[in-house]
């Protein structure tokens, strides 16, 4: 599905359904080299669970138009702009790392708007080494195989019907990373990660339930570094649920059935 926002067409997949205006949304946003692919088993099962889906590919990257977002700040603006596109009142906010980001401070701005949050493989400040950062930039095919070597806690997750995920993550970020000439994705995902600030205030302004769903084994942004998160989002009176998953920081890959679950869980309520 293809919608118009500010003249670029931003692509969405549904889950092979059709979108059905008297069901709840979940927009779906992915993180640094990933498109709406990353949520593969857990889009398909929601939309044919009662829930209209929006799983994206972010401005600029793969199938939608547009230049590539700079910031966590200008992301989060494109999702306002796209709910306001495709018609949406209310929608739940799912991110994957550099996407959780996006999806709490596009939750934050959007204040009832946004029924419910869920931040997987998130953490506040998430700061990124200026060597990571140097490799994104001149030598990304380094960067690539650094960052998938060093963020994956399986090279065959249990029950993955033998799917090699190193591999596919090699894959999917080169296919990323090729889609758009004019900005290296890498780089300028890792660079909008590094800079982004708002994490405490964007809490402080939730109006919505919040689930954090985080890998046992994340080396990427390891559970300890959500607290702060979680501790700002209590404080703020919000509801907090926790689901701690058997996985590095490839959550939806690493464990499917586990990241589904309990997002299923947690947009029941």
């Amino acid at each position: 599905m293809k919608i118009d926002v500010q003249g670029h067409a931003l692509y969405a997949y549904t889950g092979g359904k059709a979108f059905d205006p008297a069901q709840p949304t979940a927009i779906l946003i992915h993180g640094v080299l990933g498109d709406h692919s990353v949520w593969a088993l857990q889009s398909r099962y929601l939309a044919h669970h009662g829930w209209n889906v929006l799983a994206l590919d972010l401005p600029g990257h793969c199938r939608s138009e547009g230049e590539a977002p700079e910031s966590v700040e200008s992301a989060a603006q494109c999702i306002a702009h796209l709910m306001d596109a495709a018609g949406l009142h209310k929608a739940a906010l799912i991110g994957h790392s550099w996407g959780s980001l996006i999806a709490m401070e596009a939750a934050a701005r959007l204040g009832v708007r946004v029924s419910h949050l869920v931040l997987v493989g998130t953490a506040f400040p998430m700061k990124v080494s200026p060597a990571l950062l140097e490799s994104a930039l001149n030598t990304p095919e380094q960067a690539i195989r650094m960052v998938n070597t060093f963020s994956r806690a399986t090279l065959a997750p249990p029950g993955g019907a033998g799917s090699w995920v190193f591999g596919a993550g090699m894959a999917l970020g080169r296919r990323v990373l090729a889609s758009n000439a004019r900005t290296n994705l890498l780089h300028a995902g890792f660079k909008a990660c590094d800079g982004y600030a708002g994490g405490t205030a964007a809490m402080a302004a939730l109006q919505c339930p919040v689930l954090f769903a985080l890998g046992e084994q994340d080396q990427m942004t390891p559970p300890k570094a959500a607290q702060g998160l979680i501790e700002a989002a209590r404080a703020a009176g919000r509801e907090v649920r926790i689901a701690s998953l058997p996985s590095g920081h490839h959550q939806m890959s690493e464990a499917p059935e586990q990241t589904l679950f309990a997002i299923r869980d947690f947009l029941a309520r």
